[in-house]
């Protein structure tokens, strides 16, 4: 897994929309990678409502967010469009820049042990190095940990 110091993996991959996003357009500011599992499922959806609902905090501290997952563009546009959420969300249904990041290993869910996408956030500062790393995230209050860590809260 990439840690604090290490330069953020590059990454270009299609929104909910269909338009592509590099890494390198983000730099100017802060920019939040999260990753997150499935779409529109309970933990995944509390995590993303959870950067809606402080989405406007998040924009007036300058903090850019997107999300990864493995789901189809389609399956991206749909949950965006369910929840109303104001940032792109990136299909890697080969999971390239999710196992560049290290978001991707072995989970213990029931006492079942299986590998699977690590919910995990990664803090880029402008110069596209990793500043913290959020390991199993609180999902209903991730945006505030972000905006807490990044000092816009």
């Amino acid at each position: 897994m990439i840690e604090p110091g290490q330069k953020a993996p590059t990454f270009s991959l299609p929104d909910q929309a269909g338009t592509v996003h590099t890494l390198d357009q983000f730099s100017g500011g802060p920019l939040v990678v999260y990753f997150y599992p499935k779409d529109d499922t309970p933990g995944c959806t509390k995590e993303a409502c959870s950067f809606r609902d402080n989405w406007q905090a998040l924009v007036d501290a300058g903090i850019s967010v997107v999300g990864i997952s493995a789901d189809s563009v389609e399956s991206h546009a749909a949950f965006a469009g369910k929840f109303s959420l104001p940032f792109p969300l990136l299909s890697d249904p080969e999971m390239e820049v999710i196992k560049a990041y290290g978001a991707y290993g072995e989970k213990n869910m029931y006492g079942k042990k299986f590998e699977g996408i690590l919910r995990t956030t990664f803090l880029i500062d402008s110069d596209g190095v990793v500043t913290r790393v959020f390991k199993r995230p609180k999902s209903a209050i991730h945006a505030e940990e972000v905006l807490t860590a990044l000092g816009g809260a």
